[in-house]
């Protein structure tokens, strides 16, 4: 348990950073007094969320081959998995920005964007997609310190990146007069803070990554997209339930997608502990089972499980007494204010399922078990949102639809749990059988 809470700790300042710098953003965005410019960065934010979600993907496959190789004693295979793995998140990721950078207004398009909403969150895109390399290089670095064992650096990674975009996102959007453009900007020189940051801990200060190899490169393609291809279809299906539950609440108006929007920041930086904890427990789990302690893999769950829940309720709860607090401070208005206390008030039993779901993943993932992340995942985006959802907002308006995700989410999270304990069942029946 302490090593789960540690690492999760640690995890969680760089994180929540992030997150915390990502809602400072549109607070200022917010203050600009345009709800069409606030919904804008929330229909951008969608878009950059599939960038993301294949950066965490590949970052998970890193993690995950450096600590079992750690975890058995062998160092060179993890510097050379840790080498490959990079130039993997370069191809693929440079290969993401391009294909979507022409695409981008169509893409805005899809997910219910028009007008001023949709010209701006055009040119924002337009501007961050081209570094979705750095945010993926620097999250793979921040994993790759993770296996390790080396959690303050990882924290430094994202933290050194959120720091630089604190201060420079009001110069850039106020001072230099810019609006959402200068936070597009910072947020291109946030990114390569992070690799800065990232390759100084794990090349240097660990000398964990060996010098690129084409030959070793093309040999682990299999064992990283083995785990990275699972894992980025596992992680794009939450941006796939965003994408049709922000189309669905743009049919009521850019005040409605602009409190999606504000919820959307707000509840990463309430709950990003529960990806902090997910992120963490990873290469626990990889040593542990590189190590054949399978029963400390079991119990590394369960203390996941137990951290998760006591979290969400306790912040749930003070989530619930800062409504007023966060109206307030993004001076919403009428329907936009009304929605963002709604979603305050109930988003605890969402993220409770959620969490269960994150956990869940992480043990699939490291375990050997990468599909059941995929069936879960994909099935809480599919089966678990788009009926509910669009039930939901039909006959009981936008909060229907988010009381549809809080349903769907409950019974896949409850599936994912009980998953999650066959897996380890299973493994430590194998390990008794050898």
């Amino acid at each position: 348990m302490r090593h789960v809470v540690v690492m999760t700790a640690a995890a969680s300042v760089g994180l929540i950073s992030i997150f915390l710098v990502d809602l400072l953003s549109l607070l200022y965005v917010s203050r600009l007094g345009d709800a069409n410019l606030t919904a804008a960065v929330g229909f951008a934010t969608q878009v950059m969320f599939f960038s993301v979600s294949i950066c965490i993907g590949l970052s998970i496959a890193i993690g995950a081959l450096v600590s079992r190789a750690i975890g058995a004693g062998d160092r060179p295979a993890a510097r050379r998995f840790a080498a490959s793995g990079l130039v993997h998140v370069v191809l693929v990721t440079a290969f993401v920005s391009s294909a979507a950078w022409p695409l981008r207004r169509e893409i805005l398009m899809l997910f219910g964007a028009r007008g001023e909403a949709l010209d701006v969150g055009a040119t924002y895109l337009a501007i961050t997609l081209p570094v979705t390399v750095f945010l993926g290089l620097g999250m793979s670095l921040a994993g790759i310190l993770r296996a390790i064992g080396d959690p303050r650096r990882a924290m430094y990674v994202t933290l050194a990146g959120a720091l630089a975009t604190a201060a420079l996102d009001p110069v850039f959007i106020f001072g230099f007069g810019l609006g959402v453009n200068g936070a597009a900007i910072v947020t291109i020189i946030s990114r390569i803070i992070f690799v800065v940051v990232g390759l100084h801990g794990a090349s240097r200060k660990h000398r964990l990554i060996a010098r690129p190899s084409a030959a070793a490169a093309i040999a682990d393609v299999p064992a990283m997209m083995g785990i990275a291809v699972p894992a980025i279809l596992t992680n794009l299906a939450a941006p796939v339930a965003g994408a049709y539950s922000m189309r669905i609440f743009s049919q009521f108006g850019d005040a409605v997608v602009a409190a999606f929007a504000i919820i959307d920041r707000v509840n990463p930086v309430a709950f990003g502990v529960l990806f902090a904890l997910s992120g963490s427990v990873g290469p626990i789990m990889g040593q542990n089972l590189g190590a054949k302690l399978i029963g400390r893999v079991r119990q590394v769950l369960t203390n996941c499980f137990v951290v998760a829940a006591l979290y969400v309720v306790v912040v749930a709860l003070a989530l619930r007494q800062a409504a007023p607090l966060v109206v307030d401070l993004f001076h919403a208005k009428g329907e936009t204010a009304d929605l963002v206390t709604f979603f305050c008030a109930y988003g605890g039993p969402l993220w409770l399922f959620l969490g269960a779901i994150f956990v869940a993943n992480a043990a699939f993932n490291n375990l050997g078990f990468p599909f059941l992340s995929t069936l879960f995942n994909w099935g809480r985006a599919t089966l678990g949102a788009i009926p509910f959802v669009t039930f939901g907002a039909a006959h009981y308006g936008p909060e229907g639809g988010y009381l549809g995700l809080i349903a769907g989410s409950a019974l896949f999270g409850v599936g994912a749990v009980v998953a999650a304990y066959w897996v380890t069942g299973r493994l430590a029946k194998n390990h008794k059988d050898a």
